[in-house]
């Protein structure tokens, strides 16, 4: 037996609450590290101790694997959980952790080392007799060669990080004239995500299925797996909604990849929780693509639909102990699904968003679940990735659970940025979600977002329009008078639109009229931050608060927008430079691709930007010429700096 009894969490936020909360609830002492940014993070306040362990940057805190082997010889831990992300698939971190004579709580270094390079471990398994995807898998790494095996393979082809995961280091190429870029970038973007540019090639599966199997090993032999999860809804090849059962999937095709899962964790003689990731295509076939030698963001799902603690699995395991049932005794029960919320606007491209949480409000009820992270007044950072929270809803079948899903995202509150809420409640409703038909193209093909494409509605606008011009009155009664009927007009600037609005009041209501049309508002009582108002006839509640500068965020339910009375502040701002290039987000400028006096075209790649542990293409707006540039490679750069200034061509 590994016995121990106090657990360091080498993670933050949903994760870190997550396993401090479990570990706690089976008598077990906690240890929380924090960066000097997460001080007041949930898991910090959560836990038992906790210890800090470096600057904001990952690279300076949570990467660093001696600054948490301190903190746990400091306090005393005997254990570390990684969570996922970080050092959880650091097999050099295992390794230090036992030399140390601390409990890893998850499988060995062998284990992770054999699976974390996809190159090497999709030999394995094909040894291992598991179905893989035909592509170019050897050591020989020269970008020449790439290209040529490339060409053999044809397209459409995924560019592949070996040592990747999440979606970075990740290409899809449609055109084998892009190979050579596609290479380039997923190679960068490997070396900043994981230390290692190795790619693999694969043939694509264009409209295939994301479907991955959960399974567990204990000390003794014993491998179990307990069912699948769909996470075919994707964006930027990275997960947004999973659930379990998949809709595509019976029971022949579930006993096959189980199998086929089981039989990859007894190839490399994994202990604990580790998922084996396929691609199911639409003729029924299933290849390898990873193993995940941690517990996944998704896991939830499964327990929700088995009714099984998978974090209290993995202290049992880790302890020692047998798993205390076999595959004959798994049971799965109704449908889950979880969502993903991030701080971005994924209608400009799944752009981060930084800033702070003015207000958080969870949702509650029947077959809800969150797993968050986030509380009001905490700051939103660069540094880390952007998802806010995980909620997961369990239904007696789909359908119930995809209706339960909808309304706990209405009940989501989450002022002081933009989160993806709307989008994904777009996603809920989408027939083709709702048929259980959605592929790996589905965002692509049905939700692609594009800027153009966001939206408020007339009751909102009508709300928002109200909200700031009480608040601009600045009076002791809210400005709700009672007498009289006031006209003046009012300029709200929305989704970077100017919006003009003519406010009439009438008596206790104000009319709001604006292109072509004219709604009734009438405020009934303000609670916190929650507004109630009459509005055609019925009775509604939205969530509101104001920011620094009459900032106004509101969400009707369909998702935060921002709004800003613009009548009198528009002619002082400055002339809008379409052509220079402003950093979108906070971020770190990877690398620099023109120099003062080139000739630049317009949607040509300028800047790469890392933000959010994403690397972002900015592109020129404009066709001209290079005055200067302003940062460097390697610098930390804020929203709206001016990177690039160019000179625009003379039309």
């Amino acid at each position: 037996m590994s016995a121990f009894s106090k657990v360091l969490i080498a993670n933050r936020g949903e994760i870190a609450v997550r396993v401090i909360r479990a570990a706690q609830a089976q008598g077990y002492q906690t240890v929380a590290v924090y960066s000097e940014a997460d001080r007041h993070a949930p898991h910090v306040e959560l836990a038992d101790e906790a210890v800090c362990i470096g600057p904001a940057p990952v690279g300076e805190s949570y990467l660093l694997s001696d600054n948490i082997l301190d903190a746990a010889r400091l306090t005393g831990a005997d254990a570390v959980h990684p969570g996922y992300g970080f050092l959880s698939e650091n097999a050099d971190f295992s390794q230090a952790c036992e030399t140390a004579g601390i409990v890893f709580i998850g499988p060995s270094a062998r284990a992770i080392d054999l699976m974390g390079n996809k190159r090497a471990a999709k030999d394995l398994m094909m040894d291992a007799g598991v179905p893989c995807l035909p592509g170019y898998n050897s050591s020989d790494q020269d970008e020449a060669l790439l290209v040529e095996e490339a060409q053999r393979i044809g397209v459409p082809l995924m560019v592949k990080a070996a040592a990747g995961g999440g979606g970075r280091g990740l290409r899809l190429v449609d055109n084998l004239d892009q190979v050579g870029e596609a290479i380039r970038t997923a190679r960068s973007e490997a070396e900043s995500a994981f230390g290692s540019g190795e790619l693999i090639l694969e043939r694509a599966v264009l409209n295939g299925r994301h479907v991955e199997i959960q399974v567990f090993a204990d000390q003794h032999g014993n491998v179990i797996h307990l069912g699948e999860r769909d996470c075919s809804v994707q964006r930027r090849h990275q997960k947004i909604i999973e659930e379990s059962p998949s809709p595509a999937v019976d029971g022949v095709i579930r006993e096959k990849m189980g199998q086929s899962a089981v039989a990859a964790a007894r190839a490399i003689d994994y202990v604990g929780a580790g998922t084996v990731e396929f691609l199911l295509d639409e003729d029924g076939e299933f290849y390898f693509l990873e193993m995940n030698t941690r517990l996944q963001v998704e896991h939830p799902v499964t327990e929700m639909v088995t009714g099984l603690d998978l974090v209290n699995l993995q202290l049992l395991v880790a302890a020692g102990s047998p798993l205390p049932l076999s595959q004959e005794a798994v049971r799965f029960q109704g449908h889950a699904i979880e969502v993903r919320l991030y701080a971005e606007d994924a209608y400009d491209n799944f752009m981060p968003q930084t800033g702070r949480m003015l207000s958080w409000r969870a949702p509650s009820g029947e077959g809800v679940r969150v797993d968050s992270g986030i509380q009001s007044g905490l700051d939103v950072s660069h540094y880390y990735d952007p998802m806010l929270a995980k909620i997961i809803t369990w239904g007696s079948h789909r359908e119930e659970a995809r209706r339960r899903m909808l309304r706990a995202l209405v009940q989501t509150e989450a002022l002081g940025l933009i989160t993806n809420k709307g989008f994904l409640m777009d996603i809920l409703k989408h027939p083709v979600f709702i048929s259980g038909e959605a592929t790996t193209q589905f965002i692509g093909r049905h939700i692609e977002p594009q800027k153009t494409e966001k939206k408020t509605s007339s009751r909102a606008l009508a709300l928002a329009a109200v909200l700031i011009s009480d608040q601009a009155a600045e009076t002791a009664d809210r400005g709700w008078r009672s007498t009289g009927a006031l006209n003046w007009p009012i300029k709200l600037s929305c989704h970077d639109q100017d919006i003009a609005v003519s406010l009439v009041q009438k008596g206790t209501a104000y009319e709001a009229s604006f292109d072509d049309e004219t709604l009734s508002v009438q405020i009934e009582g303000l609670q916190g931050t929650t507004v109630s108002y009459l509005c055609g006839g019925v009775l509604r509640k939205a969530a509101y608060i104001f920011a620094d500068g009459g900032l106004l965020y509101l969400d009707d339910g369909e998702g935060t927008v921002p709004y800003q009375e613009v009548s009198l502040s528009k002619a002082a701002e400055e002339p809008e430079v379409p052509a220079d290039v402003l950093s979108p987000m906070n971020g770190k400028v990877v690398e620099i691709r023109v120099k003062a006096g080139d000739q630049i075209e317009k949607g040509q790649v300028v800047v790469i930007l890392e933000a959010m542990k994403i690397q972002h293409e900015l592109r020129a707006g404009k066709t001209g010429s290079v005055v200067q540039v302003l940062v460097q490679e390697g610098e930390q750069v804020a929203s709206k700096r001016l990177m690039v200034e160019v000179e625009e061509e003379a039309s």
